[in-house]
């Protein structure tokens, strides 16, 4: 009996610590379920965290665009090779999912994705599950994606990413700038208007939140809420893809030739400040990025300019009521304080003459007289109110001021023929625009409109902005007639800018380098050539500013370089309202030739000396280039489109532009690489062409 108590005394025991401990899981369990916080925590938050997801929803980035409507920017879906090395991978022995013959399929890819088999073989060598086949193998084509999937090479996948991507990759590479992609995936501007207008392409990521369980699928009967993604907007720039092409193809044939340290060529539409061009040398490809300067020669290089900046001394010498262009005075040297300074020539100079021809001859001795004459007050105020010494407010990163200080008289004396100044491409244009516009200087600048990339509303359209009135009309036409002079005359080298096709002044410059320990350098080649120049001189269209440090060519070779430049320009806009000697025999207007029968249209063009290029084997003519009313010369090429079958014509030895102008007609999707003529295709001649195929153009 006392046994049999006791067990019922320790079952009353334990029941009791049993409803005891029930009675405080039930407390603790309501205490949690009404309290917000413990031990400093939010529940709620906790929980919906612990069973939350949230997906980012990238945003496009907007595209880049020409004046004349090139795609120069846009977002493309591009891969990353992956290797799958683990055995494990493989579920059946017929199909293998992991790389089985390391050196081989290492010697098939080292080819195309530009690696040593070495390094392939390496690491496809690694005790790993997978590896990246870096760097030749992240960031691939669709193209290049394909040719590796030809291979049928076991083990070998992608994985798929999205990279910028430049369809003319070493166009105009200082305005468009580039954007990179980094660690987290995001496609940040780093330099021109991809950096500048970072904010506008970039767009607005969405997001999608949603309910997911153990597993982390999404819940069911949850409701989810998504935001959807705002693209970034497209941007439209003041950059004619032609001209630009003008520009590049010029600079590389002259330095191809010639050693220099840099060279710079800009272009401005005379009457609304838009830069047309701007091409220099050394550049880069957008695409490959081997890029030795990050700074945008038309913004952000800052030299001496030399006497182009006499263009503004003897303007400012006018409006001050101090310039008689008949007045005499004797060239060759003057004395300023401890200092003498001589024309160009040695100090020679050329005897007792006018102003008119002082300026003509480019006679620093003119420009010192006059310049004492002004003081250094008169002389400062008119370079301030054009802007010199001041940012024009482009919109591009990394824009410099110059400097425009000047006090004693023999820096007074220096400053009128541009030396001991200092000033950038972008403010020699935006004060040539005081020329073009019968005294009044406007603004220049480079994005043409902003476009919402969803809706296609234009957001932002740039209006010119005048910067007022600095001369009077009357002193704008007596500069142009000494421009004019300074080209005709002949009296100095600036004659080499003469062109038989358009009427080119201008204004030459050579300024010293200054040393790094002060003074300046005294070798044979060390100086900056420029030539500010406006045509057609009658009714100016474009102002072109052009400089080149420590050229090493014939001068004469450089000023044949920019005269053809702008002779193609003058003959693409079809500028013919000038008094220059023009064949005109060599000009003609194209016929509209669409609906035409294929022989009838050869027939005629044939008949007037001109080279006709057919593409297709049908009877009649779909499309033309050039459009009809279009005048080209004799030596320019007229192309037919038929409406047959297309095969890859040869365009091995054409122009950029000609071979651009072939896809567009051919509907082929082209990436332009180089500068130059065409020296290789990805499509081999006679290939069938079908819509939409993609063509790699190599120039050279």
């Amino acid at each position: 009996m006392k046994r049999k108590n006791n067990t019922i005394t320790i079952s009353h025991l334990i029941l009791v610590v049993l409803i005891l401990s029930f009675c405080a899981i039930i407390y603790k369990l309501s205490y949690i379920s009404l309290a917000k916080e413990i031990d400093n925590i939010n529940l709620t938050e906790f929980v919906e965290a612990r069973n939350t997801e949230t997906e980012v929803l990238p945003a496009k980035r907007g595209s880049i665009y020409s004046a004349d409507n090139e795609l120069l920017a846009k977002n493309i879906n591009s891969y990353n090779v992956i290797a799958f090395l683990d055995a494990r991978r493989t579920e059946k022995i017929d199909n293998p999912r992991h790389v089985i013959d390391v050196q081989d399929t290492a010697t098939k890819l080292s080819v195309i994705l530009n690696m040593s088999v070495e390094t392939l073989t390496s690491l496809m060598s690694q005790k790993k599950y997978q590896v990246e086949l870096g760097p030749g193998g992240r960031g691939i084509s669709e193209v290049t994606k394909k040719q590796i999937e030809k291979l049928n090479l076991p083990g070998i996948g992608f994985t798929a990413s999205t990279k910028r991507y430049y369809q003319m990759g070493s166009l105009a590479p200082y305005i468009i700038g580039y954007a990179s992609t980094d660690d987290d995936g995001l496609i940040t501007g780093k330099m021109g208007v991809e950096s500048f207008y970072n904010s506008e392409l970039e767009g607005k990521d969405g997001y999608t939140i949603y309910q997911k369980d153990l597993y982390g699928y999404t819940m069911p009967n949850t409701t989810s809420v998504t935001v959807e993604a705002t693209p970034g907007k497209d941007i439209y720039l003041t950059i004619d893809s032609k001209i630009q092409m003008f520009l590049e193809n010029g600079i590389k044939e002259i330095s191809s030739a010639n050693e220099m340290t840099w060279l710079t060529f800009s272009v401005m539409d005379a009457k609304t400040g838009a830069i047309v061009a701007s091409a220099s040398n050394p550049t880069f490809n957008l695409n490959e990025r081997v890029i030795t300067s990050y700074l945008n020669p038309l913004t952000s290089y800052a030299y001496e300019p030399g006497s182009t900046m006499k263009i503004f001394s003897f303007l400012a010498a006018m409006e001050n009521g101090m310039y008689n262009g008949s007045d005499v005075y004797k060239s060759g040297t003057i004395e300023v304080e401890d200092a003498v300074i001589q024309d160009f020539n040695g100090g020679l100079g050329w005897g007792t003459i006018t102003y008119d021809e002082g300026f003509a001859y480019s006679s620093n001795v003119a420009a010192t007289k006059l310049s004492l004459k002004l003081g250094r007050d008169k002389l400062h105020s008119f370079y301030d109110s054009l802007g010199f010494g001041q940012k024009t407010g482009i919109t591009l990163p990394g824009e410099v001021k110059g400097k425009s200080n000047f006090i004693y008289k023999t820096e007074l004396a220096t400053a009128s023929f541009g030396q001991g100044i200092t000033t950038t491409p972008v403010q020699n244009l935006q004060a040539l625009t005081i020329l073009t516009n019968n005294g009044i200087e406007i603004k220049p600048y480079i994005v043409e409109k902003i476009v919402d990339s969803k809706t296609n509303e234009v957001t932002y359209r740039h209006q010119r902005e005048e910067l007022g009135q600095k001369i009077s009309k009357e002193n704008a036409d007596k500069m142009k007639q000494l421009m004019y002079d300074v080209v005709y005359s002949g009296k100095t080298d600036a004659k080499y800018y003469k062109s038989d096709t358009v009427t080119l002044i201008g204004k030459t410059g050579t300024a010293e380098i200054a040393g790094v320990n002060g003074g300046y350098l005294s070798g044979s080649t060390d100086y900056i050539r420029s030539f500010a120049g406006i045509f057609p001189y009658e009714n100016p269209e474009y102002i072109i500013y052009v400089s080149v440090k420590q050229y090493t060519g014939v001068y004469k070779d450089l000023a044949g370089m920019v005269t053809r430049v702008v002779e193609e320009i003058a003959k693409y806009k079809n500028i013919t309202n000038n008094t220059a000697k023009v064949d005109n025999s060599k000009k003609h207007t194209i016929s509209n030739y669409i609906s035409k029968t294929t022989n009838e249209a050869i027939t005629d063009l044939q008949n007037k000396g001109l080279n006709v290029i057919t593409f297709g084997t049908g009877n009649y003519i779909i499309n033309q280039y050039p459009t009809k009313n279009k005048q080209i010369l004799g030596t320019d090429k007229v192309f037919l489109v038929t409406n047959g079958e297309y095969t890859m014509p040869n365009i091995i030895g054409y122009s950029s532009n000609e071979a651009i102008n072939v896809c567009k007609l051919l509907n082929l999707q082209y990436k332009i690489n180089g500068i130059g003529r065409v020296i290789s295709t990805s499509i081999e001649e006679n290939t069938p062409l079908t819509k939409d195929m993609y063509i790699e153009i190599n120039l050279g």
